[in-house]
């Protein structure tokens, strides 16, 4: 399978003459000879396309997207999600970009410095590692985000590939992964404020809980995908909570170990177009100390409801039905 997809991309590479630079072993490829915000035609679609089921994330620098542009991309992949709430920081007239400035969407919400913010949402090693609202019971197929204003240094984003995670696990333990499933909720593992917290009471509000398979399915290229993440997952089904907490620890180290990881230096002009079914990502923490703006726009692309080797779809708990955002 991965002869035959690398047989392809380079194909349609050739076809709309543009340049696919791998930037590590097993995840990430630069992309260059393309002007987003000119258009693209069928050839540089289908090229992208192939370069993101390949590497699963793909760069493009120096490019000159606006809102407009940007949205115009987007649809030439898939539909994009329309939020139906957005941080203050986003702008009315494009409702599918949703706008993520740090200072300025952190900074006293719910009541807590940035600082505070990040403290009790991040508190452990790997608890920052998630797909775009895995939470849900089908979390997007993409995600495309631009940058505006970085800072001069820090703030770069890791993405981690599942599918070779997955594959790098041992026969014994890819057979018994195989067969779980897993219950993802929002806002697992935040830790409370002393009395009164502003947050907890937002997460009750809008819960969102989806039971997962372990392991899914690509839907386009049939890989199996460790479907696991800091952020979301809460417990694996039929397990007891001590084995789970072990299971899953580990299953988290797998997915993230350095060799399937790559990062991403941005600059103002910066594009990544990523694969939210088969990666996880890590947001920068390196640079609130800074006091340098890092301001991002996102599109997401809508999914489908992922599959088990089964052939088992999600299940959703709470707060989340396919297709309704």
């Amino acid at each position: 399978m991965t002869t035959d997809r690398t047989t392809a991309e380079r194909t349609a590479t050739e076809a709309a003459g543009i340049e696919v630079r791998p930037a590590a072993g097993y995840i990430g490829a630069e992309i260059g000879g393309v002007d987003l915000a000119a258009g693209l035609d069928e050839a540089q679609v289908a090229a992208i396309r192939a370069a993101v089921l390949r590497w699963k994330v793909v760069f493009f620098r120096g490019q000159r997207l606006d809102h407009a542009g940007h949205v115009a991309f987007a649809r030439r992949f898939g539909e994009p999600v329309v939020l139906p709430r957005r941080g203050k920081a986003s702008w009315a007239g494009f409702p599918e970009v949703e706008t993520t400035a740090d200072r300025l969407e952190l900074g006293g919400r719910f009541g807590m410095t940035h600082d505070e913010w990040l403290r009790r949402r991040r508190h452990t090693l790997l608890r920052g590692w998630h797909c775009d609202h895995g939470a849900r019971v089908d979390p997007p197929a993409a995600t495309i985000l631009r940058a505006e204003t970085v800072p001069p240094y820090g703030g770069d984003t890791t993405w981690s590939n599942l599918a070779a995670a997955y594959a790098g696990l041992s026969a014994p333990m890819r057979a018994f992964v195989d067969g779980l499933r897993a219950e993802h909720r929002l806002g697992v593992g935040y830790q409370p404020r002393p009395g009164d917290d502003a947050y907890v009471r937002h997460l009750l509000d809008h819960q969102t809980a989806t039971v997962h398979p372990l392991v899914r399915v690509h839907p386009e290229t049939g890989e199996r995908v460790l479907f696991v993440n800091g952020y979301y997952v809460e417990q694996i089904a039929g397990l007891s909570r001590p084995e789970s907490a072990a299971v899953l620890e580990m299953l988290l180290e797998q997915a993230t170990r350095p060799e399937y990881t790559v990062r991403f230096r941005w600059e103002p002009g910066s594009v990544a177009f990523w694969d939210n079914r088969a990666t996880i990502h890590l947001a920068p923490s390196d640079n609130a100390h800074l006091g340098h703006p890092r301001i991002m726009h996102r599109v997401m692309l809508t999914g489908d409801v992922p599959a088990g080797v089964d052939g088992t779809p999600s299940e959703p708990l709470v707060g989340s039905e396919p297709g309704r955002w």
